[in-house]
């Protein structure tokens, strides 16, 4: 029987560097203090899989693994990834692609099941890759991950400065990857609306992307400053972890729930019902993975799949099954009464939040 997949779990590795500098990078965007360089975890990585156990989380999950700079400078990402792949669950980890002897690490550390529940997203900065005389590694080190049987996709960021370059980078791709890469939208997160990073309007740059053909861009293009409005199950479904506080979240604008730290504590589970955001930027994931039970997406594996010339795939069969399954198949929906106290609750913490500050001025 494959396994499925019982929430999508995304995780703040703390690395403010980076060993690139893309001008599209939503993370320069923002005032975030790179002087933090890179900091460790809360605890060490066997410890943070104990208290994020298959039976404490109440089933297999997928963790997704992100920095602000390049995930795989961190020194204990390797150690993490075994840990929680040994624990049973499946994880990702984004990476730019090039440091190498990480990639080679994680080939020689785990084992064939590990392997067969890891997923690399390697991010193909073209005109950086270009500048840095690195394309040949970035190549070469797709080909160590594809060898290994571990499950991969190359996904860019389509910037406007990418333009000129599309049939030259399509050109690349199928000679050197066998397909097509995915394609992301790329946004703006220093604004409040959080907008499309582009001089275009949404429905230019759908044409101009779509050339790729690729299921990821359609079904984020098609979220994009569209506001949520129907019930949304992170919180439950889905958690945002900061990994070196341990301290988490129903979502990225959602409620503290806890603190791994206090693991004689059971994990808190509370959905957020109404979405915060203006809009789910990160849908591609969490709404993919059934975060709003209602909504017709496309699965994970649809999203990050592509079949080669050769007839290869860059997931791997146990990868590609698994990312067919949601976390919405399993579970029962909410009753409309206990949807309504979570709504209640909301309706209160809003104006809690409104009351606090006039408290504080009073004392």
């Amino acid at each position: 029987m494959s396994d499925s997949i019982k929430r999508f779990i995304t995780c703040h590795i703390p690395v403010f560097i980076c060993n690139f500098k893309c001008h599209y990078c939503y993370i320069s965007q923002l005032k975030v203090d790179h002087s933090q360089g890179i900091k460790p975890f809360y605890a060490n990585p066997k410890q943070i899989a104990n208290d994020l156990s298959v039976e404490r989380l109440g089933g297999i999950c997928y963790f997704n693994l992100c920095a602000d700079g390049e995930t795989l400078m961190h020194p204990d990402i390797v150690n993490l990834v075994y840990s929680l792949t040994k624990a049973g669950h499946y994880s990702d980890i984004i990476t730019n692609g090039i440091l190498t002897e990480k990639l080679l690490d994680i080939t020689k550390q785990l084992n064939d099941e590990q392997k067969s529940r890891l997923f690399i997203k390697f991010s193909f900065h073209w005109l950086e890759l270009q500048r840095l005389n690195l394309m040949q590694k970035f190549v070469d080190n797709v080909n160590i991950i594809k060898n290994a049987k571990i499950s991969y996709s190359i996904e860019i960021t389509p910037s406007d400065e990418l333009i000129p370059y599309i049939d030259e980078i399509k050109s690349f791709s199928l000679k050197e990857f066998g397909a097509l890469p995915h394609i992301t939208v790329a946004r703006n997160e220093a604004t409040e609306d959080i907008e499309l990073l582009s001089k275009y309007s949404k429905e230019d740059y759908k044409k101009i992307w779509q050339v790729f053909d690729s299921p990821l861009f359609n079904f984020k293009i098609s979220l994009f400053n569209e506001r949520r409005k129907e019930f949304c199950y992170a919180g439950v479904q889905s958690l945002e972890i900061n990994l070196k506080t341990g301290d988490y979240y129903q979502c990225y604008r959602g409620d503290k729930l806890g603190n791994l730290i206090d693991y004689k504590k059971p994990i808190k589970f509370r959905a957020i019902g109404k979405c915060r955001l203006p809009h789910c930027f990160n849908g591609h994931a969490f709404l993919a993975f059934g975060n709003i039970r209602e909504l017709n997406t496309p699965t994970y594996a649809d999203e990050r799949n592509r079949e080669c010339i050769n007839g290869d795939n860059w997931l791997q069969p146990q990868v590609m099954n698994f990312f067919q399954t949601k976390t919405s198949d399993f579970d029962k929906d909410f009753s409309f009464a206990k949807k309504a106290l979570i709504y209640i609750h909301n309706f209160s913490r809003k104006i809690l939040m409104k009351i606090k500050p006039r408290i504080r001025r009073k004392k």
